[in-house]
């Protein structure tokens, strides 16, 4: 009886040890350690201090150690040759926004009055959009001389966002849609890949149909296209008629005016989303080993993109304003 009260008592005392010791490193530390080295650290750590427990006491932390490692990632099967696991995570597709103003020669406009604005998330598109509605109140977008909404193809954005700026008061006679003219020209590219045979024959006709769209020239274009379809058959022609449906819904919506916005000075693709993916997402949170937690990914992003609008001390500015006098609930 005496001897199992000893262990008992041994055992609660390993329990405690072992808590004293893992816990610190299931805290979080600095964002900038989360990634998938520091993960293998922290695992490595938390193995060896199970390790010095006995019996059923590891099954049980084991257990635990597993549910742990489940939220960041999950192991594939093992590879016969290597005995080593690859990782499976769920890609989850981020959703930004840059919002800029520019002057009468279409140059950008930085200053303190008029910030660049960054931001994104990785919930659904409703998020973003209340976001959006955030910055374009507090810029006062209902009184820009001309709004200029500028996007991929992606279905929510045009069925969304053209009534949010109509509710937020922008006049339809100064606002503009246009879809981003490089995405649009994949369109073209895959439809000279289906079209043409020799690869001389596809750029040459790629690089006039090209100009054509940007030249506003988009029934000519249309018509060619549907004319190059006529011979066709089978699979290919279900291509081409694939990419001039595409770019026939496009011309209809009346997203495809790069001359107006040509002459206007405003700009005709999103290189400046397509830089803040790269510089926010690509180069930060995406890479060989590293997993996020959802909340920790969200949490970078939004810092990431503060820091790439030069607003950070802007931003950490209104953290400690935001501490400092809470909005009384």
């Amino acid at each position: 009886m005496n001897k199992n009260q000893i262990a008992t008592l041994n055992l609660t005392q390993s329990l405690q040890d072992f808590e004293t010791t893992v816990k610190p490193l299931l805290e979080l530390g600095e964002v900038e350690q989360w990634d998938g080295r520091a993960f293998r650290d922290r695992e490595r750590k938390i193995r060896e201090a199970a390790l010095i427990l006995a019996g059923q006491c590891i099954v049980l932390l084991l257990f635990q150690l597993s549910q742990w490692r489940l939220i960041f990632y999950q192991r594939g099967k093992p590879n016969p040759k290597t005995n080593r696991r690859k990782y499976k995570g769920e890609w989850k597709e981020p959703k930004l926004l840059t919002i800029y103003a520019i002057n009468a020669q279409g140059e950008k406009i930085k200053t303190g009055e008029i910030p660049i604005t960054n931001d994104g998330t990785f919930a659904d598109s409703k998020e973003l959009l209340k976001i959006l509605e955030m910055y374009l109140v507090s810029l006062g977008i209902s009184q820009a001389k001309e709004v200029l909404l500028l996007a991929d193809g992606s279905h929510w954005i045009w069925k969304d966002i053209p009534p949010l700026l109509e509710r937020l008061g922008c006049p339809p006679d100064r606002t503009h849609y246009l879809q981003d003219f490089y995405h649009v020209t994949e369109h073209l590219s895959n439809f000279a890949e289906a079209a043409f045979k020799s690869e001389k024959e596809k750029q040459k006709w790629f690089k006039k149909a090209r100009s054509w769209l940007k030249r506003g020239k988009i029934s000519q274009l249309l018509s060619e296209m549907i004319t190059l379809r006529k011979p066709t058959r089978s699979q290919r022609r279900s291509q081409l008629s694939k990419e001039i449906n595409c770019l026939r819904k496009i011309w209809e919506a009346g997203r495809l005016n790069y001359p107006q916005m040509t002459d206007k000075k405003l700009p005709i693709g999103s290189g400046a989303i397509e830089s803040l993916i790269r510089q926010g997402v690509n180069l930060r949170l995406k890479g060989n080993g590293k997993f996020w937690r959802s909340h920790n990914a969200e949490s970078l992003l939004h810092a990431r993109c503060q820091w790439l609008a030069g607003s950070w001390n802007s931003f950490c500015d209104a953290i400690l304003t935001a501490r400092i006098y809470p909005v009384a609930s």
